[in-house]
């Protein structure tokens, strides 16, 4: 197989694979990886190595002239000067040229022709090539053809150590993010979804440009109007169970623009978690994961199954896969305007109702918000949950103040006449070690509700405290619940502790102070 020429990213080893079908990636992986084999169910079993997940402190971005004004440079976004970059890429760069190979795999990030972007992926390592293979949008062979320059290029050498000597760099970990290069850099970590997610952060920066609102969240549609339904939600919210319904089109279960024609999946496949995967929990991503899959950080049994609850290695185990290995997937990954923006929130201190209904005003807060709340201990007893707040749901990845995303969805939710949601999965009847988790079953009759536009035309009433619009009533949910101080034996309990997470949210967003106004959870200007 002749060697690709990559002279242009400046890389002159001398084997380069191009885009090599899965079963030769497979094959590759078997002869060049150290601790690859193929599972039971034919997914690709793949290590990352010491970094098993993200490492978000170890992130940089190169401060240029020409962008450091749109950057919010944060404790996420942390600047590198120019010089650094140089250096870090160079090293880099001399690390990829000794490699005996090299695979390079060029597609799409982007369904909608019009504002796709060209993403070329250089690697080491077979399971990254067949990685991106998965979550990148696959060229037709006359694509391929034509590709030509890429508008953007990933350098893993993260078989390499970056050097922590290095004043701006103080880790043997570096992912350096250049935006008037658009160039990302990888050193010191295996894990695959940096690159995954070094796409997502530059799309995050181009396409608010064009006036398009970048996203984290699920998407699914009308699978006769082709109208859709977007889901917000940090971990633990449900966000990917509830995207998984087969009555809908599932466009995509992470990352997504909203643009003039409606919304388009960036991605070409989803990286789902696999820890405790049943074919009875998820039957759709259980069947998925198959010949052209791969699984990252799982255990097997001697037969080669997978042990989805071995938590050995990480918790954090993952299964990549093309999304039309999803049966009912929607290809290509795109669909109309949005009936409804769903903001999930796991609420473990029990207070905020299982579903109420936001003004464009109210979005733009929880949007900025970002809040859900996560139990803060596993010791037997009652332990005080910890909120957790990331701006639009997407914090490590937002390169623009969140204020520029926030004012973005106001302005499409105004013009498309989208319903905005706030759903609570969590507790009901008082916090965690008190109250019970709302069920599923009633959280999936709120989603019907609200995707069959039950919701929409239902009567409401304001919640006193955080000035949503409750909704008291919805089929399939008992009524008790769906006014949460109702719940509460204690009601004195509810009160403060309503009044306590309403304190957090105050104290978070004071952080935006000078950049938007204050607001409270109610959007009254405080």
């Amino acid at each position: 197989m002749s060697s690709f020429d990559l002279s242009m990213q400046e890389l002159t080893a001398s084997n380069i694979y191009r885009n090599l079908p899965p079963s030769v990636l497979y094959e590759h992986a078997i002869r060049f990886e150290k601790e690859a084999t193929i599972a039971a169910n034919g997914a690709l079993v793949a290590y990352s190595g010491e970094k098993t997940g993200r490492s978000p402190k170890d992130k940089r971005i190169v401060r240029n002239p020409s962008s450091e004004k749109e950057v919010w440079w944060s404790t996420t976004n942390v600047p590198i000067d120019p010089k650094s970059y140089r250096t870090v890429r160079q090293r880099a760069l001399d690390y990829l040229n000794i490699c005996d190979r090299l695979y390079c795999f060029d597609g799409f990030a982007g369904w909608d022709p019009k504002y796709r972007i060209k993403v070329r992926v250089v690697c080491t390592r077979p399971y990254h090539a067949l990685f991106m293979h998965t979550m990148l949008i696959r060229p037709t062979a006359e694509e391929l053809a034509s590709f030509g320059q890429p508008d953007f290029v990933i350098y893993n050498a993260g078989t390499f150590p970056a050097d922590r000597l290095m004043p701006e760099v103080g880790s043997k970990t570096c992912i350096c993010l250049n935006l008037e290069d658009r160039e990302l850099v990888i050193l010191g970590t295996e894990y695959a979804g940096e690159m995954k997610k070094g796409a997502f952060t530059v799309a995050n920066f181009f396409a608010p440009k064009r006036g398009v609102l970048s996203m984290h969240c699920s998407a699914t549609a009308d699978k006769q109007t082709k109208r859709s339904s977007l889901l917000f939600g940090l971990s633990g919210t449900g966000k990917t169970t509830l995207s998984a319904d087969p009555k809908r089109y599932l466009i995509g279960d992470d990352e997504h623009c909203w643009g003039d024609d409606g919304i388009f999946n960036i991605e070409g496949g989803c990286y789902a978690k696999a820890i405790n995967l049943t074919s009875e929990s998820e039957p759709d991503i259980f069947a998925a994961l198959r010949f052209g899959a791969v699984l990252e950080n799982v255990v097997l049994e001697e037969d080669h199954t997978v042990d989805y609850t071995d938590t050995s290695i990480t918790e954090n185990t993952r299964g990549a896969y093309p999304i039309n290995f999803i049966g009912n997937g929607l290809i290509p990954c795109m669909a109309g305007h949005p009936t409804d923006v769903i903001f999930l929130t796991c609420d473990a201190f029990g207070v905020l109702p299982p579903v109420s209904s936001l003004s464009p005003k109210q979005a733009m807060y929880h949007f900025m918000s970002g809040y859900t709340a996560k139990v803060a201990g596993t010791e037997v007893g009652v332990k005080e949950p910890t909120a957790t707040f990331s701006p639009c749901f997407a914090g490590p990845f937002l390169v623009w103040h969140p204020r520029k995303y926030a004012e973005l969805l106001a302005e499409k939710i105004r013009k498309h006449n989208s319903h905005v949601w706030l759903v609570n999965t969590g507790w009901s009847g008082g916090s965690y070690g008190v109250g019970k988790r709302i069920q599923l079953a009633h959280t999936r009759a709120i989603i019907d509700a609200i995707h069959n536009g039950t919701l929409a035309r239902a009567r409401t009433r304001p919640d006193p405290i955080f000035g949503v619009d409750i909704v008291p009533e919805c089929l399939g949910v008992p009524d008790e619940i769906l006014v949460p101080r109702r719940t509460w034996a204690d009601k004195a309990a509810y009160d403060s502790t309503a009044q306590k997470l309403l304190q957090l949210f105050q104290d978070n967003f004071r952080k935006y102070e000078g950049e938007v106004s204050s607001t409270t959870p109610g959007g009254v200007a405080a």
